[in-house]
């Protein structure tokens, strides 16, 4: 039995969202997860060997292939840590918890996206720059904000709840004490201690996520560079 979904990974709440998520990136080429090479990368998505998905455990191959269907592509994250299954299993396990786990909490998917997007900007991470960015434009419907955010947060178009949050996030990025100041301006926005563990936890996943991607020279799919920012075609 798979100890994850993946429609809970992805961050969606409903499963039947996932077969749209993906639908405004278009195709910009055809999967083959069976084979050694992945045609929506021209270069090599890592510098460690990639496993064939059969010679994985059970409920790695279930979420290979159930991304593969669902979504039209792989996202290279997945390629890339199953070429250590075990902590592949416990990087989803704990994405699972930190990004999606509290559905209580008063930090949305959007929120949670712009954090990833301003933490690896600061960490100069290419992959989760670009799938993140992809993400907070799906969630927030705001084509333009990821990019300026990856750019440079201080100057981006952000409102003030959205500021307090990046500002405390930020600080924890950079491991720099955090004030009472921090915690106030979260409170001042309708956010709580619970969610400041959760800004936290979410700069501390993507501070680990960020340096996997440098460590094994992981590049970013395609397709996710034009996801959000076009309209899905009207079916004649």
């Amino acid at each position: 039995m798979a100890l994850f979904k993946v429609n809970r990974f992805l961050g969606l709440v409903k499963g039947k969202q996932i077969n749209n998520l993906f639908l405004n990136a278009g195709r910009l080429g055809t999967n083959n997860f069976g084979n050694k090479e992945y045609a929506t990368n021209k270069k090599p998505i890592s510098r460690f060997p990639i496993p064939e998905v059969d010679t994985l455990p059970p409920d790695m191959q279930e979420l290979l292939n159930e991304t593969e269907e669902k979504a039209g592509f792989v996202p290279n994250v997945f390629k890339t840590l199953s070429h250590r299954p075990e902590e592949m299993r416990a990087f989803v396990n704990y994405y699972d918890a930190v990004m999606i786990g509290r559905e209580d909490g008063n930090l949305t998917k959007a929120d949670r996206e712009l954090i990833v997007v301003a933490v690896s900007a600061h960490n100069k991470c290419r992959y989760c720059i670009v799938a993140h960015s992809a993400l907070h434009r799906i969630f927030s419907k705001n084509r333009i904000l990821a990019d300026q955010v990856a750019a440079n947060w201080e100057t981006a178009d952000i409102d003030d709840r959205q500021k307090a949050i990046l500002e405390f996030a930020m600080q924890v990025a950079v491991c720099k004490p955090l004030s009472e100041r921090h915690f106030e301006e979260l409170y001042k926005h309708g956010l709580d201690e619970e969610d400041a563990w959760d800004i936290g936890s979410v700069v501390a996943l993507f501070s680990l996520s960020n340096r996997m991607a440098f460590l094994t020279s992981m590049t970013p799919n395609e397709e996710f560079y034009m996801l959000g920012r076009v309209d899905k075609p009207k079916s004649s």
